[in-house]
């Protein structure tokens, strides 16, 4: 068998060793599907909380107004602004010649409860069944959307700065030297630049947006896995398969890519769960704080601050803190399970 050959049966074989022993962590592996369940819901949320139908059959002619945008005159209206399917006149023109399918929540993230008959914030109910915010908005549907917003955030953050650390700390650790010295000055720098005040004044002159957030975050958030791909170069630079492609003329960028890398990103999968774990919470302290997303952006942090500024309403920061702490549990217990799975020296993986 060719050397090629064995290293990729060995590999194959790591890998089925690995995800054996992370399916025998019961823990891990429930909190993984329970997740992934939970984010596949939320990116569905349009057809789970909306205030559009999501059919209408008018005059025998189907229409989706969950995905497109039909003016009123289209259900024999006299306006040529969108159809608002909440009003009863409205309903009164389709139901003459039509039909209807409603979500099951029929409120947005930003739809405001018209027809509530007490104060805002209102309590659970038939119609909200998680209470209405200090605007008259559905508490459901904004933590709904508000989590697939915080996860996907999480994982681009997480994905991106993976990426810029990984390749920050091969720098580094592979070229070492002089190299690996003002690097660890600078990151020692750049780790000490308060990144609250650079929001503050950012928000001060500019609006704060997903992808504004993404970038200033993505500015600090790399520095984490530097140093463990930083020392799994400074280890793996000097092995003699490493001396052996040196002396068979293999390029620096081949090596680092082909030998030394598979080994560095096997130690930073570790750290990726509890690395989105570190943006979400980032996430929901900027908007608590009121440095995040705008305000009408879903937000498990805006929901927190509002449950800080309304205690007579704790139905408000109970039901985010709720979800953020078992998204941020769930989140804990599969890093664990995938760090037990990577582990050498682990059951199974020996």
């Amino acid at each position: 068998m060719m050397r090629s050959e064995y290293r990729r049966f060995r590999s194959a074989g790591m890998l089925k060793r690995r995800l054996n022993s992370f399916s025998r962590n019961c823990r891990g592996v429930v909190s993984f599907w329970i997740f992934i369940a939970l984010f596949s819901i939320s990116l569905f949320s349009e057809l789970i909380a909306n205030e559009r139908p999501l059919i209408v059959s008018y005059e025998g002619e189907i229409h989706f107004p969950v995905l497109f945008m039909y003016p009123e005159t289209c259900f024999g209206g006299i306006f040529q602004t969108e159809a608002r399917y909440r009003d009863s006149s409205v309903q009164d023109l389709i139901y003459r010649n039509g039909w209807m399918i409603w979500p099951p929540v029929r409120f947005s993230y930003d739809t405001i409860n018209l027809e509530a008959t007490g104060p805002f914030p209102s309590p659970p109910s038939n119609e909200n069944i998680l209470g209405t915010d200090d605007a008259g908005r559905d508490i459901f549907s904004r933590i709904l959307y508000g989590y697939r917003v915080s996860v996907f955030f999480g994982l681009c953050l997480a994905a991106f700065s993976s990426v810029l650390g990984i390749l920050v700390g091969a720098f580094m650790g592979y070229r070492g030297g002089w190299v690996d010295i003002a690097g660890q000055r600078l990151i020692e720098i750049w780790s000490g630049i308060p990144v609250t005040y650079i929001l503050i004044i950012l928000t001060s002159f500019m609006i704060p947006g997903f992808l504004l957030l993404l970038g200033i975050m993505l500015l600090f958030s790399w520095m984490g896995l530097v140093g463990v791909v930083r020392a799994e170069f400074l280890r793996c630079r000097n092995m003699e398969y490493v001396a052996a492609a040196r002396v068979l003329g293999v390029s620096d960028w081949t090596i680092i890519l082909r030998h030394i890398l598979p080994n560095a990103v096997v130690a930073t999968v570790t750290y990726l769960p509890f690395v989105v774990n570190g943006s979400i919470i980032s996430l929901s302290s900027l908007d608590f704080l009121g440095l995040g997303l705008p305000d009408s952006t879903p937000s498990l942090g805006d929901l927190l601050a509002q449950g800080k500024a309304y205690l007579h309403a704790p139905w408000i920061g109970l039901s985010a803190l709720v979800v953020l702490a078992l998204q941020l549990i769930l989140l804990v217990f599969i890093g664990e399970g995938i760090r037990d799975a990577i582990d050498p020296y682990s059951e199974g993986i020996r």
